[in-house]
């Protein structure tokens, strides 16, 4: 049986890791979705302790609640797609258990299927193959006819419940994230600026520990009221260097236009993650751009010998506690 979990959180790919783990404690074959999924093979895990899956994954959301504050819901099936579609169709914090693929997917639309995108689904519903059961019961060469060969045969299958896919343990990260939540509500631009120089920090030596560059980056601020924003911008070009990763996050954030909103929390996510020898660099003629790079690598190699803050920038260092800004004309500071 395959189990997929699926966070409940506007944060779930910062959270992901977390739940990896906790799943690797049952079973090794753990497949990490981002932003906010993984998909485990249990079947070895319910032999070895004597469980059903519906009892397995009931102790993997109890768990999760209980050791990181994390929801989740649960889809169990006798294949990844089967489990992923149950998990979207679980209610909140539930496990929907599907034994007979075929049958939980008749009445389901079509459109539920992996590899069905919007143009596929519009041409299928216009001959009436709009739910998962018709789309099986069609003749193969008809459905051949309409979306091609072989995808047609590939769509075929799903309907009936032949997902050849399957559960590929470690499989490359395609983002990485990291957050950071604040002590207080805060208001202070440079207080919010300072977390991302420290996030950015944290990513940029993950991704080049990793020999991994981005394309994009992702910023993700949530108000004291728990209402969440993010917003996306492509780099000029792959990169693992912190500065670039920096100028690009602040430029995400400068975009929000907080003014004075109480921030809670921000995080940030690195995405399109890409192998780094296979990324180019625009050379320059800016001596200082190379030199903080030569400075940056040398950095690298402290941190691996003596910890991950033998080096940090001087805007992150230790100081003293901030005074709280006054609440109105006349109000004194705590």
């Amino acid at each position: 049986m395959i189990l997929c979990v699926r966070l409940r959180s506007e944060t779930a790919d910062v959270e992901l890791p977390r739940l990896v783990r906790l799943l690797t404690e049952f079973t090794p074959v753990v497949q990490a979705v981002p932003p906010g999924e993984a998909l485990a093979d249990v079947r070895g895990a319910l032999r070895y302790f004597g469980w059903t899956a519906a009892e397995l994954a009931s102790v993997v959301r109890v768990r999760a609640l209980a050791l990181y504050g994390t929801e989740c819901v649960i889809g169990v099936g006798p294949t990844p797609m089967a489990a992923r579609i149950a998990a979207r169709a679980a209610g909140r914090g539930a496990t929907l258990v599907v034994e007979d693929a075929a049958a939980f997917l008749r009445d389901r639309p079509v459109a539920e299927l992996d590899g069905v995108g919007r143009s596929t689904a519009r041409t299928l519903s216009g001959y009436g193959l709009d739910t998962v059961g018709r789309l099986a019961a069609a003749p193969l060469a008809v459905v051949q006819r309409l979306i091609g060969a072989r995808v047609g045969r590939e769509l075929w299958e799903r309907a009936r419940g032949i997902d050849r896919s399957t559960v590929v343990p470690n499989a490359a990260a395609r983002s990485i994230a990291a957050e950071h939540t604040f002590s207080r509500d805060e208001l202070d631009p440079a207080e919010q600026r300072r977390a991302l120089l420290a996030l950015t920090g944290e990513l940029g030596v993950r991704l080049r520990r990793e020999h991994q560059v981005c394309r994009a980056l992702a910023v993700t601020v949530r108000y004291a009221d728990r209402t969440v924003t993010t917003r996306t911008r492509t780099l000029r070009e792959p990169t693992a260097h912190t500065t670039a990763l920096t100028e690009t996050a602040y430029a995400l954030l400068a975009s929000f236009g907080l003014q004075r909103a109480r921030v809670r929390a921000v995080a940030l996510r690195a995405e399109g993650l890409g192998p780094a020898e296979g990324a180019g660099h625009q050379l320059t003629f800016d001596p200082v751009d190379e030199k903080v790079r030569r400075i940056e690598a040398v950095a690298d190699r402290a941190r691996a010998k003596y910890g991950p803050g033998a080096v940090v920038p001087g805007a992150l260092a230790r100081r003293g506690p901030r005074r709280r800004p006054p609440h109105g004309p006349g109000s004194e500071a705590a």
